[in-house]
């Protein structure tokens, strides 16, 4: 019984395809419809035979299989690289293969062929140019089918694409310029742009040859310039010029200041050594053995200098008793009316000291009943500089500044 079955069966399924026509026959797709005369798939404009294809204020655009509604302000790209075809030129789609005159069948399904051995195989599509992509779109062929899709940077809006503006989505962090189907990003001046292309790092002028002249330091987007102690940055914000600090003050130096390129440094008179780098402390020649006294001489230093004074300055009657006091013997009849002792004493004054103002002050040791002590400048007084005033004892004051080195004896 099963035998019978298959017989019977096999023998109306060769029945049935020997009544199919054995003839070649087209299929049209969806916005397509067949032309006899050229023997190819047409495309239907749907903008002229439906009537009011789209409604209000919209647009109709009609394109290979279809039809788009848009604004009456939108424009559409058809192709991004090359003009859109004449829309009398639809694509073409491949014929079915035909049914053998033999009757077995050798037809294959849409979007296969038959090969010379009898199997089904894939139709590239897009190599035969069998798709009904639009000019602006890319064809992508799959196992039995194709499907159309838009170049990176597009959308696809109905069966068109169109650019997309990048720039609207903030892709990148300081300046976006948008272009068909890319874009681009650019940075503000003091960064680049970094690996992703989107991002903006600082660039460190510093590294890269800064203008400044002394000292560079970078900010975030820029840098700034600074000098060297002793100098100050110029007026172009680059260069550094020196500081005259000799200028700013009198005040910098005991003697004398003198400015040199970034810095200032203080010099002292003949006779003087330089202290802490500002104050000048006087040389005592005569503890350093520096003077030129003889032996028969005294070494008396004053500030800036010494002086070399004769040991024997004591006169007859007196005797020479120290280094600086001569006595005169009371054994002797002529110190009766002579001062006892004369003692010789070297002080330096500053020349230019504040006046008036106290020297030294005299004063006699021992009081005898009726005696009279008398004070006198007896030289080196001679343009009136100083003057004695009588107190509880005799005081030396200086009037007015004295000019250069000035010798008294009192």
């Amino acid at each position: 019984m099963k035998l019978i079955s298959c017989i019977f069966l096999a023998t109306l399924l060769k029945a049935a395809f020997a009544q199919e026509d054995p003839n070649t026959y087209t299929e049209c797709t969806d916005g397509y419809q067949w032309d006899a005369e050229t023997q190819h798939c047409k495309d239907i404009n749907e903008c002229e035979t439906i009537h009011h294809a789209c409604k209000g204020e919209m647009k109709c655009i009609n394109h290979y299989g279809g039809y788009l509604c848009l604004p009456r302000s939108a424009s559409v790209i058809n192709d991004v690289n090359a003009e859109r075809a004449p829309l009398d030129s639809p694509p073409r789609l491949r014929p079915r293969p035909p049914v053998q005159p033999s009757g077995q069948p050798h037809s294959c399904s849409q979007g296969y062929e038959p090969d010379h051995y009898g199997s089904c195989v894939d139709v590239d599509e897009c190599e035969y140019d069998l798709h009904d992509c639009q000019p602006s779109q890319q064809c992508i062929n799959t196992i039995g089918s194709f499907h159309c899709q838009c170049p990176e940077g597009y959308r696809k809006i109905g069966t068109e694409c169109v650019d997309i503006d990048e720039c609207r989505y903030r892709y990148c962090q300081h300046r976006c310029v948008n272009s068909p189907g890319s874009f681009t990003c650019q940075c503000e001046s003091g960064f680049q742009l970094a690996s992703n292309n989107r991002s903006c790092v600082d660039v460190n002028e510093c590294e890269m040859g800064a203008p400044c002249k002394q000292r560079c330091f970078n900010t975030y987007g820029t840098f700034i310039c600074r000098c060297n102690q002793g100098y100050e940055l110029d007026h172009d914000g680059f260069t550094c010029k020196d500081v005259d600090e000799c200028s700013y003050s009198n005040y910098l130096c005991q003697y004398q200041c003198v400015n040199e390129p970034g810095h200032f440094s203080c010099i002292c008179p003949q006779g003087y050594n330089l202290v802490s780098t500002r104050l000048c402390q006087d040389i005592n020649e005569c503890e350093s053995d520096s003077h030129q006294c003889t032996e028969s001489q005294n070494c008396v230093n004053f500030h800036g200098g010494y002086r070399c004074v004769e040991k024997k300055l004591c006169q007859e009657p007196y005797i020479h008793v120290s280094e600086n006091r001569c006595l005169c013997p009371t054994t002797n009849p002529l110190c009766h009316d002579k001062p006892s002792s004369v003692i010789y004493r070297y002080m330096s004054i500053l020349a230019d000291r504040a006046v008036p103002s106290d020297i030294f002050q005299i004063q006699a040791t021992t009081f005898y009943p009726g005696a009279y002590n008398t004070f006198q400048i007896r030289s080196g007084n001679e343009d009136g500089e100083f003057y004695i005033r009588k107190c509880l004892s005799k005081m030396e004051k200086q009037r007015r500044q004295t000019e250069g080195h000035t010798t008294l004896q009192v």
